[in-house]
């Protein structure tokens, strides 16, 4: 028996929810994987009346795809789906029996749109959490539109081919046999991707904003709700709702919510800003913004957004070393927050690449909880104040290397070790370790501003204590200000604080 007894009775409850019935067409070999893999398919056809199993030759063996009779489906799962993805197989059973997917039904229409022959393959790791995502909105395309086809490929059943592909980190998509993307997409950026969005003719006939919130992470959800509750035209312009949450596993310092995961903070985000009617225009981006009798948004489709007021809440991003491995293992021990991620790396061994203050402050907060530090510098001294090297310099489980080129972040599955360049000798040296923190600065998504809104020498949007830019009208909230802080919980607070701003701003003007 695959499936222990309470994944069973899970199962039993969702294949009671099956609308009609389907075919599982299996291609088996004499290997283990097949052997696994037909005890599965025969105890979802024992389940239910509804499924039945047809020996065949697919592309891949071994494989199996989910069909209705009589017709191709085009989902396939090359490999057994179980751990992280068999959530995936359930939805798939499910949506092909003729269960509607939970999708809105403009993304619904968009996917029937599409013309031409589309065969996507995702190589996945069953202990991937971002994986799902993207097999599950692959497999809502195949089910929708019949030129669409899915394949999940199960990278420990065909290390073979991924070696030959060489695939390095998972989700990987291939299109049509071509790279296509990698990393957590939904279905809205997928059709994106494929160049099917929403074209600016879209957004022509948008009356004016009472409010328009230019990002959709913590800060913009937070300005956002808080307009809508004065009962005031809100829009969201976002070009990845969610932002940077998006990619942060765990969660322990939102208050009152001991653990959550990023994914699972923006879900609650977005259900609670629909619940106001605010205007979301998701994976839009800005490009230029230009204050008028009303304040202009230009986004980079060609329309215009008008508003009598705007939050600007675009965030920021991690600064990259751009060494190999660094993209590959991100959030599988490349991490950006030691605030928030420190404590998963509670006895093993680290490194922190950067040696200015956020680079020295994020030593020291680690070697309080993990076994060992190395701090990697790579110009001849540390940059950091003086009070914070001391206080570095006291503690008994902190190395500190200076003069140093990061060259490469290595591991498998996942991070075991870094290899840096002493830049005098030219010496290469490694160091066996289980995380690395990246700490050379933030970078705020404001250069598409121009030189209109001040801003610091490092890009930050300067404002006041009401979230006010230079510029009547113009507010902004978050990781994008000079806010002395970047953490979610205060970019909600100045997120809300622009939005009473904003609304002071109006019943004034």
């Amino acid at each position: 028996m695959l499936l222990d007894a309470d994944i069973k009775a899970q199962l039993a409850q969702y294949l009671q929810m099956m609308e009609g019935d389907i075919l599982l067409k299996v291609s088996a070999g004499s290997d283990k994987v097949s052997s696994d893999m037909l005890a599965l398919v025969d105890e979802l056809a024992n389940m239910s009346s509804h499924i039945k199993v047809e020996r065949t030759e697919l592309q891949r063996t071994p494989s199996f795809s989910v069909n209705r009779p009589g017709e191709d489906t085009g989902i396939t799962f090359a490999g057994i789906p179980l751990g992280h993805e068999f959530t995936s197989l359930v939805l798939a059973l499910l949506q092909v029996s003729g269960r509607a997917p939970k999708v809105d039904q403009k993304v619904i229409d968009q996917v029937k749109k599409v013309e031409g022959e589309y065969r996507f393959e995702t190589y996945v790791s069953l202990s991937c959490h971002n994986c799902p995502d993207v097999v599950q909105a692959l497999n809502v395309m195949s089910v929708l539109n019949p030129n669409i086809s899915h394949t999940m490929i199960d990278g420990a059943a065909y290390k073979e081919e991924v070696d030959a592909k060489e695939i390095m980190a998972v989700p990987t998509v291939l299109l049509n046999g071509e790279s296509f993307g990698s990393g957590r997409m939904s279905l809205e950026e997928i059709l994106a991707k494929m160049g099917t969005g929403p074209d600016a003719s879209e957004f022509a006939d948008k009356d004016p904003y009472d409010v328009l919130v230019i990002g959709g992470g913590p800060a913009g959800s937070s300005a956002a709700i808080y307009a809508a509750r004065k009962g005031i035209r809100t829009g969201i312009v976002a070009e990845r709702f969610g932002g940077q949450v998006m990619d942060t596993l765990g969660i322990e310092n939102f208050i009152s919510v001991k653990h959550t995961e990023g994914p699972k903070l923006v879900a609650s985000l977005e259900e609670h800003v629909k619940d106001y009617g605010i205007d979301v225009m998701n994976l839009q981006r800005a490009k230029r913004l230009e204050k008028k009798d009303l304040v202009e948004i230009e986004l980079e489709n060609g329309a215009v957004l008008k508003s009598k007021s705007v939050i600007l809440s675009t965030g920021a991003r991690w600064r990259n070393v751009n060494v190999p491995g660094e993209a590959e293992f991100k959030n599988k021990g490349v991490a950006y927050c030691p605030h928030c991620d420190g404590p998963l790396f509670e006895g093993k061994d680290v490194a922190v690449i950067g040696g200015g203050n956020s680079g020295i402050e994020a030593a020291i907060d680690l070697a309080g909880i993990v076994n060992h530090v190395t701090v990697i510098e790579f110009n001849p001294e540390l940059k950091a104040d003086a009070v914070l090297q001391e206080r570095l310099n006291s503690l008994p489980n902190v190395t500190v290397v200076t003069n140093a080129q990061t060259t490469e972040i290595t591991g498998t599955d996942k991070v075991n070790g870094i290899s840096y360049m002493d830049r005098e000798t030219e010496k290469l040296h490694h160091v066996e370790l289980q995380g690395v923190f990246v700490q050379i600065g933030l970078v705020p998504n404001t250069d598409w501003l121009g030189d209109q809104i001040e801003r610091t020498r490092f890009g930050e949007i300067v404002v006041d204590k009401h979230g006010a830019t230079n510029i009547p009208g113009v507010f902004a909230a978050g990781d994008c200000t000079d806010s002395a802080y970047k953490q979610i919980i205060i970019s909600m607070g100045s997120g809300a604080t622009a939005a009473l701003g904003a609304f002071d701003y109006l019943i004034r003007n």
